[in-house]
């Protein structure tokens, strides 16, 4: 095989096992049955193993995913595992290092070959490299299972250790025909990062590196005896994770930064603000495509160049102006993002004067909308517009007592329309924005509510998990707007003609 010459991994491979090497310190004066009990219990306690043998990765509690996952993969010799997790939740380092060093000193379906597969054979080198420094100079491993690397090393690709196993790394598309150690064939592959960028926008190479994936990599196993584990974030609807978390054989194990109901993941190691902070500062599309396995494509239906910014005219210059809510009071107080679009209309283009997008609860987003009422200059106008759905009437009662608070009677309007289809009624914008007759507050271009509508618009498309709530509540202020436009010229038309007759 070929020598990775990275000078740079080389380097930084020789400060990792000084790290490793001071971090696992063992304690001298331990008597054997305290170390017998512990091999004990590390073999059967994947979160224990983890704590104890790696503090230097274990910053954070071991999460629920990460031990389900651990577990699923000891207990079937012939897996078939998909870990779509989100970035940051630590796939690589449990699927390639902690995992297989865990299988390793079990006493029943462990593994022979191991086989690491990344983007490239220096890539893959690489992630080989952390196994063998474990394997090199964590003291307690050593100390508890015995001397490990035998011959060999990451940087040729390849190493065996003490006990007879073998360790390959393997470039995406490169052969593994024949990949063997003495009479044993892989049995333990892993797929890691195998997507990128500029694969996925070929479909031609997907398919390609797929039947690759399923013919070369997992037909070098015996007859597919097995485990064979694929680690990605979902970047993409034609990938290679997107596809084969499709295949009947496979098991996804899917996991999002945030819950269906808009909890941490993994709540010993992030928090709620500090990852909120975060899909504020990628935006919308992209925090969807890395944090939610949910890949969508900027401007399927609404294009970025049509998104106009305009100087608003002053608002007694609007004919109306129109605030429509949708609260998504569906799966949870906070599962979704309420909406709020405040729209003026001039008889002809619609200005999106303010928005308000945020996966928060209800009562913050009353008080937002009271404070948009209670701040408009007493010549202006503005309706209050919201969807009259089942729901809707327990927020209404919210509604009446924070007006109540204030000693006001809030206009508040239910949209009684029968809705058609939710894609159909908001892809029928299209052409307005086409047109340049919607156009956006440039004073508000730097808001993170009015970022996230522009983000919901440009994910927007057919079949998309993307969240739309800034969309359905544009759509609802712009059909009742553009309603109103439509019988002022069908007016105008009306006059016009009964003036010819005299």
């Amino acid at each position: 095989m070929a020598k990775i010459k990275d000078k740079e991994a080389l380097k930084r491979f020789r400060e990792k096992t000084k790290h490793i090497f001071s971090e696992t310190a063992v304690n001298p004066y331990e008597s054997e049955t305290d170390r017998k009990a512990r091999i004990q219990r590390a073999k059967k306690d994947y979160a224990y193993f983890v704590s104890y043998y790696f503090p230097h990765y274990a910053t954070a509690p071991t999460a629920k995913f990460h031990i389900r996952a651990a577990n699923m993969i000891r207990k079937d010799p012939q897996a078939r595992i998909v870990l779509m997790w989100a970035r940051g939740h630590a796939k690589s380092t449990h699927a390639d290092l902690m995992i297989p060093l865990w299988l390793k000193i079990q006493d029943e379906h462990t593994f022979k070959v191991m086989v690491l597969t990344g983007k490239s054979f220096d890539a893959a080198s690489i992630l080989l490299s952390d196994l063998q420094a474990e394997l090199q100079f964590n003291q307690r491993y050593i100390h508890d299972f015995g001397p490990q690397v035998k011959h060999g090393s990451w940087e040729e690709g390849k190493f065996v250790t003490q006990d007879g196993r073998a360790f390959f790394a393997l470039g995406r598309g490169q052969s593994p025909r024949g990949l063997r150690y003495r009479q044993h064939r892989p049995d333990y592959i892993v797929m890691d990062d195998i997507d990128d960028d500029e694969l996925v926008r070929n479909p031609d190479r997907v398919a390609k590196l797929y039947d690759w994936t399923l013919e070369a990599l997992l037909g070098s196993m015996a007859m597919g005896r097995g485990r064979f584990i694929a680690v990605g974030n979902k970047i993409a609807k034609n990938s290679i994770i997107a596809r084969l978390s499709e295949h009947p054989s496979f098991t996804t194990l899917r996991v999002d930064v945030l819950d269906k109901n808009g909890r941490p993941a993994w709540p010993e190691n992030y928090s709620k603000s500090e990852i909120m902070r975060l899909i504020d500062e990628m935006g919308y599309r992209r925090a969807q495509k890395e944090l939610f396995n949910n890949p969508v494509t900027e401007g399927a239906v609404f294009k970025q160049e049509w998104i106009r910014w305009e100087k608003p005219l002053p608002l007694s210059s609007y004919k109306r102006i129109l605030a429509y809510i949708d609260p998504s009071f569906k799966g949870g107080r906070t599962a979704d993002y309420k909406a709020i679009v405040v729209v003026g209309s001039d008889g002809r283009n619609m200005d999106v004067l303010r928005a308000f997008v945020r996966k928060t609860n209800i009562g913050e987003m009353i008080r937002w909308l009271f404070d948009h009422y209670q701040n408009l200059p007493e010549n202006v106008v503005c309706e209050y517009y919201m969807e009259a759905n089942f729901a809707q009437d327990l927020i209404m009662d919210e509604f009446d007592r924070e007006a109540e608070k204030h000693g006001i009677v809030f206009p508040l309007r239910k949209d009684t329309r029968r809705k058609p289809d939710k894609f159909a009624r908001i892809e029928a914008m299209a052409p307005l924005f086409e047109k340049g007759r919607i156009r956006f507050n440039v004073k508000e271009k730097n808001s993170p509510d009015m970022t996230t509508l522009i983000e919901q618009l440009l994910s927007f498309q057919k079949g998309s998990r993307a969240h739309d709530d800034g969309p359905d509540a544009l759509e609802g202020a712009v059909w009742i707007l553009s309603r109103d436009m439509r019988k002022n010229r069908a007016n105008y038309v009306v006059k016009h003609r009964t003036s010819r007759k005299f």
